[in-house]
């Protein structure tokens, strides 16, 4: 986050290339389809948007995610293209087997400088039945340990909910053994067929954090969570005083997400649009719309939320705040930290 003003470029913009995927994860906030969708974005109209984003600044970051981008036949080229002009390229494709060690050696030579991918099981059984494809644990691992003797950096995704919880610890060990530099663990929020899934209590959220924590201080690679900004909380309450307060992006504040159809939302798992590349510029929908502009403030954060004195250290997820509510400025149900002298309504833990 360092030199980057949220006010004007988002840290990180996710461009959904594709929603087929041949995959059944429980938790795909897209509702991933095994067919591309008609209306993709084509390669013109995807380089024109990588054209826009590098508008941005110098060497903004572009995630391409899915569903599987794999799936799309001009992905190199696009790779290739997004870093020909200057624009850090990371990829998120999904374990399947059409992911190689070819394919990733491939990937490495176009410039793409990181590769994530999901690991939601600390056993092939386990993360098998969650991603529903037998084999996709080893094929997963076999593109990681690729990525790591071709010298791409790899990130590993993980979901956090009551099923794969108990699996942190074995992933973690995974995580090492692969030399990961970064964990990225996401908190599910209930969107997609994620809303069948059972999420870990506020209370169980916070243990994991403080666990996490530890792992971080204890590791080589970084962790960074996802859709749970109540770390930063977290990790400032245990290092009080040391000056380790972080911030961070939040939807909206930092991020941006570009549909494969080209809306704009403030992440993929807040569905709500800010308008549609074909029709605007990437970069004045996120600096200039009413959405985006309300979430950079902190201040007119709802409820607990609004009043918590980490609020511009957190800012509290605003996806699983709409999920909840409809309201992407209410409070985050998830948080269990209740502000001194806060006397109003606390989240609803359930679903509308």
């Amino acid at each position: 986050m360092h030199g980057v003003d949220t006010e004007q470029r988002p840290f990180v913009l996710v461009w959904e290339l594709t929603r087929a995927c041949e995959l059944s994860c429980d938790h795909c906030r897209a509702d991933a389809q095994p067919q591309r969708h008609p209306d993709e974005l084509t390669t013109a109209e995807g380089k024109a948007l990588l054209d826009s984003a590098r508008e941005f600044g110098e060497g903004q970051l572009v995630v391409f995610s899915g569903g599987d981008p794999s799936k799309r036949d001009d992905l190199t080229e696009l790779v290739d293209y997004g870093t020909d002009i200057g624009l850090t390229v990371t990829l998120t494709p999904s374990g399947t087997d059409e992911l190689t060690t070819a394919t990733v050696e491939g990937l490495a030579d176009t410039g793409l400088k990181r590769l994530a991918l999901s690991i939601d099981g600390g056993s092939a059984a386990s993360h098998d039945d969650f991603r529903g494809e037998d084999g996709s644990f080893d094929q997963t691992l076999t593109a990681a340990r690729a990525a790591r003797d071709a010298g791409l950096p790899l990130q590993i995704n993980t979901t956090v909910c009551q099923r794969t919880v108990g699996d942190l610890p074995a992933i973690r060990d995974l995580v090492t053994e692969l030399d990961a530099v970064l964990w990225s663990v996401f908190f599910l929020v209930p969107v997609g067929r994620g809303r069948v899934l059972d999420p870990i209590t506020p209370e169980r959220a916070d243990e994991v954090m403080e666990w996490l924590a530890g792992v971080e201080d204890e590791e080589r690679f970084a962790i960074k969570t996802t859709e749970a900004p109540q770390y930063r909380r977290v990790r400032q309450q245990r290092r009080e005083g040391s000056g380790a307060d972080r911030t961070g992006i939040i939807a909206g504040d930092g991020f941006a997400f570009v549909s494969h159809v080209g809306e704009v939302y403030p992440s993929g798992f807040l569905p709500e649009s800010a308008g549609n590349v074909r029709d605007e510029d990437v970069v004045s929908l996120y600096r200039e719309s009413p959405l985006f502009e309300s979430l950079r403030d902190r201040d007119a954060l709802k409820g607990k939320c609004g009043a918590c004195p980490f609020r511009t250290v957190c800012g509290g997820s605003r996806s699983r705040a709409y999920a909840y509510t409809g309201d992407p400025l209410a409070s985050d149900p998830l948080c269990p930290y209740v502000p001194p002298e806060y006397d109003g309504p606390l989240p609803a833990q359930e679903l509308p």
